[in-house]
C-alpha cells in the first residue's frame, strides 16, 4: 500500500477542494489509491467545493466581537454567493465562531484562515466543509482589529439579522480615562453615525495627500470654467474643498443625530458632560460586499446548465 504522506493528502486537497483531515480519511479509507480517494469524497459530498470555486460570492454577512475587556473590537466578513444563503442558520453559525476567533488573527485574514476552528478542521477547511454542505461558493473575505489601551471599543451591526451578524459592520474607538459605562452612549451613536456617513478618515490630517490632491485639481478644474481670476478661483476651490472635509472626514461631518452640530463639537460637548478627556482613536466600517464586482446572471440559462450536469 502507498504510505499516506503529507504530501499526498496536499496533492489530494488540491485536487478536491476537501479539507485536510477528509483528505486523510479518504486514503486511509481507500489504502490510499489517489483517484479511489477522490471517488469517496465525491460519493461523500466532501468534494463539491472544488465545482464552485470562482463564481462570485458578494452577499454573506459581516460579523463584530468584543473581547471582554472591551478594550479590542474584530470584524469579519464572509461571503456567499445569495442572499438566501446568508440567513442559513449554519452559515450564521460559522460567521460568528470566525469573528470570535478573528483577535487572534490581529487582522490577517490568511492567518485567521489557518487557525483551529474546534473540530478538528481549520477555519478554512470548516469553509470547504460548509461549501459542500450548503452548495454555493463560500469565501472569508477580509477580517480588521480596533484596540485601545485606554477607554473602550464600541460596534454597531446595521440592517441586523441577529446579535453582531448584519450587512454593515462598524468599530469604533474612544481612549479615555472614563469607565466604559459612561463611555457607551457616545460610542453606540458614534457607531451609528459612522455607518451612516462612511467616513474615509478621522480627521483633515488623516486623508491621504494623494486624495486630497487629486479633488483639488478636479475642483480647479471646474472652477476654471467659471472665467474667474485665479485668486479668486483659488477661493472657490478652498471653500469648496471645505464642504468635501464635510463628506469624508468624521471630525467633520455633521452629527447624524443633530445635523447643526459637528462630531467635534459633539465629542468637546461630551468631554464636559461626562467630566474626562477623550479621543477618537479609530474606526473600522464594513459594508458587505463593497468592491465585489457582480457578475449579472441569467437564472433561466444557469438552471439549465445545472440540468445537465
Amino acid at each position: 500500500m502507498t504510505e499516506i504522506t503529507a504530501a499526498l493528502v496536499k496533492q489530494l486537497r488540491d485536487r478536491t477542494g476537501a479539507g485536510m483531515m477528509d483528505c486523510k480519511k479518504a486514503l486511509v479509507e481507500t489504502q490510499a489509491n489517489f483517484e479511489a480517494a477522490v471517488d469517496w469524497l465525491r460519493t461523500k459530498g466532501l468534494a463539491a467545493a472544488v465545482k464552485k470555486a470562482g463564481r462570485t460570492t458578494a452577499e454573506g454577512l459581516v460579523a463584530v466581537s468584543l473581547s471582554e475587556d472591551g478594550r479590542t473590537g474584530t470584524i469579519v466578513e464572509v461571503n456567499s454567493e445569495t442572499d438566501f444563503v446568508a440567513r442559513n442558520e449554519a452559515f450564521c453559525a460559522y460567521t460568528k465562531a470566525v469573528s470570535s476567533l478573528a483577535q487572534q488573527a490581529q487582522g490577517d485574514v490568511q492567518k485567521l484562515s489557518t487557525l483551529p476552528y474546534g473540530n478538528g478542521r481549520t477555519v478554512a477547511e470548516e469553509l470547504t466543509q460548509l461549501i459542500s454542505v450548503i452548495g454555493e461558493n463560500l469565501s472569508l473575505r477580509r477580517t480588521a482589529i480596533l484596540s485601545v489601551q485606554e477607554g473602550a471599543v464600541f460596534s454597531y451591526v446595521h440592517a441586523s439579522q441577529e446579535p453582531g451578524l448584519g450587512r454593515i459592520g462598524i468599530l469604533v474607538g474612544i481612549t479615555s480615562s472614563l469607565p466604559r459605562e459612561k463611555l457607551a452612549l457616545l460610542g453606540k451613536q458614534l457607531a451609528m453615525h459612522i455607518a451612516a456617513s462612511a467616513p474615509q478618515a478621522i480627521s483633515i490630517t488623516d486623508l491621504p495627500q494623494e486624495v486630497v490632491a487629486k479633488e483639488r485639481a478636479v475642483l480647479t478644474e471646474q472652477t476654471r470654467s467659471s472665467g474667474k481670476s485665479e485668486e479668486i478661483i483659488a477661493k472657490m476651490v478652498e471653500g469648496r474643498l471645505r464642504k468635501f472635509y464635510e463628506d469624508v472626514v468624521l471630525l467633520e461631518q455633521p452629527f447624524v443625530i443633530d445635523m447643526d452640530r459637528r462630531v467635534k463639537q459633539v465629542l468637546a460637548e461630551a468631554e464636559k458632560t461626562l467630566g474626562g478627556s477623550l479621543t477618537l482613536s479609530g474606526f473600522v466600517r464594513f459594508t458587505l460586499g463593497e468592491g465585489v464586482e457582480k457578475t449579472e446572471t441569467n437564472f433561466a440559462a444557469e438552471v439549465a446548465a445545472q440540468l445537465r450536469t
